[in-house]
C-alpha cells in the first residue's frame, strides 16, 4: 500500500483545512496519508512522527520514510528548509517552484512554442531602463519579480513628457519626472522589479478580468483541468486580483456574456490552451515534473490569448467546491510517483 507524507510548516493539521480533505480522499483512493513538518522527522533512524486522522481526529503515529512527500508549504525557517532538501534527495516530492515571474518569462520566450503569447517584460535594475518602455508604451505596469496577491505593483500613465500619474493599492498620485524616478529607485532597492506595458482585458462592464486555468497532473501523470474560471476586478481597480477586493463566477455565464454565440469556441480555446501549454511548459525544466499550475490569461478585442502569469500551488476559491477535486487528482498523481519511484529502483537493481 502506497504511503504518502503531507509536509507542512504547521503543527497542528487542524488547523490547515486541506490537511482532512486529503486524508479523507486518501482513504478512500486505498492509500495511508500522514501529516508532519520537519521537526517531526528523525533523519537517523529515517522515522516520522506524524498525524493520521482516525475516528474524528488526529492521532499521533510513527511512521518509516514515504514512498511520496506531498510538499503542501514552504519551509518555515533555516532548519525546516535542511530536512525538507534531506528528504527531497531521498524521496520524491509532488510539487516544485516554477521560479519566479522573470525566470518564467524568460524561459517560454526562449522555449519559442508560445512566446507569442508572451507580454514583453524586461528587467528594472535601475530607474533609467524605463526610457526602453516609454519609448513604445504610453501605459506600463511595475511589478515585484517576486510578488504575489498584486502587493507592490505600480500602474503608470505618461501624462506628458516630465508628468507621470502613478496608481498603487488605489490611490494615484501625479508625479513629475524627479519624483517618478526618485520613488522607482527606492521600490527596486528594496527589491526586484520587472516593467511591461499595461495590457488591459475588460469586460463589457469596463470592469478588468483575467482567466485563470487550474491544471493538475492526474493518476497517469498527465495534465487535466481542475477548473477554469474568470477573476473579475472591482469598479474602478486595475487588478483582477480576489485579495484586493475582486471576484469570481461560473465560467459558462461570463463567457456566454462576454462572447456571446462563441462562447463555446472560446471555452474551447482555453481548454486546449491550458493541456497544451502545461506539457510544453514541463519541457522548459530538467529533471522537474510539475504537478499542478495556475495558468492566468487574458483575451484582447480581438480575442487573442495573452500569458500573464504561470503560478504552483494555486488556489480554487471555495465557490467551485474544487477541494476534493484537487486533492483527489493529488492523491492519483502522488500514487503515481510512488509507483514510478519503485519502478526505476526495481530497474537500477
Amino acid at each position: 500500500m502506497t504511503l504518502i507524507g503531507m509536509l507542512h510548516r504547521r503543527a497542528d493539521p487542524s488547523k490547515v483545512r486541506r490537511a482532512y480533505a486529503y486524508s479523507v480522499v486518501a482513504k478512500a483512493e486505498g492509500v495511508i496519508l500522514f501529516y508532519f513538518t520537519p521537526g517531526m522527522v528523525n533523519i537517523v533512524d529515517e522515522m516520522i512522527n506524524g498525524k493520521v486522522y482516525e475516528n474524528g481526529q488526529w492521532v499521533n503515529r510513527t511512521f518509516p520514510f514515504p514512498d511520496v512527500i506531498y510538499n503542501a508549504s514552504y519551509p518555515a525557517s533555516e532548519k525546516a528548509e535542511e530536512i525538507s532538501n534531506y528528504l527531497y534527495e531521498k524521496i520524491p516530492f509532488t510539487s516544485h517552484s516554477v521560479g519566479n515571474k522573470l525566470s518564467v518569462y524568460k524561459r517560454i520566450n526562449e522555449g519559442s512554442e508560445f512566446k507569442d503569447f508572451l507580454i514583453p517584460t524586461f528587467e528594472l535594475t535601475n530607474a533609467a531602463k524605463l526610457s526602453v518602455i516609454e519609448k513604445h508604451y504610453s501605459n506600463f505596469i511595475l511589478k515585484p519579480v517576486s510578488g504575489h496577491q498584486g502587493s507592490g505593483i505600480l500602474f503608470v500613465e505618461k501624462e506628458s513628457y516630465r508628468r507621470y500619474r502613478v496608481k498603487e493599492k488605489g490611490k494615484a498620485v501625479t508625479l513629475e519626472k524627479e519624483e517618478f524616478m526618485d520613488l522607482v529607485s527606492r521600490k527596486i532597492k528594496k527589491q526586484e522589479y520587472l516593467v511591461q506595458p499595461y495590457f488591459t482585458f475588460k469586460m463589457k462592464s469596463g470592469q478588468v478580468y483575467d482567466i485563470r486555468l487550474h491544471v493538475q497532473k492526474n493518476g497517469e501523470g498527465k495534465w487535466v483541468i481542475t477548473a477554469l474560471y474568470p477573476r473579475v476586478g472591482a469598479f474602478g481597480l486595475l487588478t483582477s486580483n480576489m485579495s484586493s477586493g475582486g471576484y469570481t463566477c461560473f465560467p459558462d455565464v461570463f463567457l456566454k456574456g462576454e462572447f456571446g454565440d462563441f462562447w463555446y469556441d472560446m471555452k474551447r480555446t482555453l481548454a486546449a490552451f491550458a493541456i497544451s501549454f502545461s506539457t510544453h511548459f514541463d519541457t522548459l525544466y530538467d529533471d522537474v515534473n510539475f504537478d499542478e499550475l495556475g495558468i492566468d490569461v487574458g483575451i484582447d478585442k480581438d480575442q487573442k490569448l495573452w500569458l500573464i502569469e504561470v503560478n504552483w500551488r494555486p488556489g480554487p476559491p471555495i465557490i467551485f467546491n474544487c477541494e476534493l477535486d484537487v486533492a483527489k487528482n493529488t492523491i492519483h498523481y502522488a500514487k503515481y510517483l510512488a509507483e514510478q519511484a519503485k519502478k526505476k529502483k526495481s530497474l537500477e537493481n
